[in-house]
């Protein structure tokens, strides 16, 4: 990704870090999150450090997942339960991370001076067979297939296929409409 940003021709200093650990030499004007934080956890802690990271009036802003009581996440969550699996899933973490938005506002009220915070539920179109099994491969259902190999790991993946299958059936078109919610935040520093 950041070779691709590179490309783009934005004058921009592009930096990989670890967002937990990251420790920038100087003030920025703008610190931007897209579906990264939603993988760290202490947001209490976290935000607060970013935004101190902020020159005056510099603004963080993110965006982060909401669509984890969707059946896209809860028939990972239920599956995971079954007894054939449970004792290798139950650490696996999901959507844990995530606030309502009334905690990050709490969050950032003291350190901000506007906050602007919104979700969105976007209509996914998707294309082809098992179009939201294939997407939701791609980042949520990572920490369970992680977890697993081999048969288990085979038989969960075809289980929540045919479930997701059924649950965001395709339509005659060949597309698969998925929503998907958002939360999104804007914070300018005091």
């Amino acid at each position: 990704m950041l070779t691709a940003a590179r490309e783009t021709g934005v004058r921009a200093r592009w930096i990989e870090a670890d967002v937990t650990a990251w420790a920038p030499d100087r003030a920025y004007n703008l610190i931007y999150s897209n579906a990264t934080l939603q993988w760290v956890n202490d947001h209490e802690a976290l935000l607060p450090r970013l935004v101190s990271f902020l020159a005056p009036r510099g603004v963080l802003a993110f965006q982060v997942p909401r669509n984890f009581d969707s059946p896209s996440h809860t028939i990972a969550r239920d599956l995971a339960k079954d007894a054939r699996r449970a004792d290798k899933l139950t650490n696996v973490r999901d959507w844990w991370t995530l606030r309502e938005p009334e905690v990050y506002y709490s969050i950032l009220e003291p350190l901000a001076r506007r906050i602007d915070i919104w979700e969105t539920r976007y209509l996914q179109t998707l294309e082809g067979a098992d179009a939201v099994y294939r997407w939701v491969l791609g980042a949520g259902l990572r920490p369970f297939v992680d977890a697993l190999e081999g048969d288990e790991r085979e038989a969960f993946l075809a289980e929540y296929r045919a479930r997701a299958a059924g649950a965001y059936p395709q339509r005659a078109s060949g597309v698969t409409l998925f929503p998907f919610l958002r939360l999104f935040c804007v914070a300018t520093r005091r």
